[in-house]
């Protein structure tokens, strides 16, 4: 019995001392994998407005293609492409920025100065927001 203890002393010595050999090679060998944790190794760089909007086109061509295949008729892509760039404020910030240009627009007549169109400077503003 004494021969048994003995020997899986050894071995168990023997795993502990690979492991440990195997835990610092490990260490010292992964160097930067570390630091690219998080990093998006599986992400594309980001795509050029041109190449977006090439590729929602696509996406709207093929929507379009399923949509004939059920029967339905197709939607208009242009139109789509455009409300898809549309800034879509909410009904709030809309009647914040109303308030801020009627405001500017009420110290801009105090100066002198010629009024602002309500309506467009809050779109120009919401576009720029966008």
């Amino acid at each position: 019995m004494r021969g048994m203890e003995g020997a899986f002393a050894i071995v168990l010595f023997v795993v502990v001392g690979v492991a440990g050999v195997a835990a610092v090679w490990a260490l010292v060998t992964s160097g930067s994998s570390y630091d690219q944790i998080g990093s998006g190794g599986f992400e594309e760089r980001p795509a050029s407005p041109a190449e977006r909007e090439t590729e929602i086109r696509q996406m709207l061509q093929a929507r379009n293609a399923r949509r004939e295949a059920r029967g339905e008729a197709p939607l208009d892509v242009e139109a789509e492409l455009r409300a898809l760039d549309a800034p879509a404020a909410d009904p709030g910030l809309r009647e914040e920025v109303r308030e801020l240009v009627v405001a500017r627009n009420a110290r801009r007549v105090a100066r002198g100065e010629a009024p602002l169109d309500v309506e467009a400077e809050v779109e120009r503003q919401l576009r720029e927001l966008g």
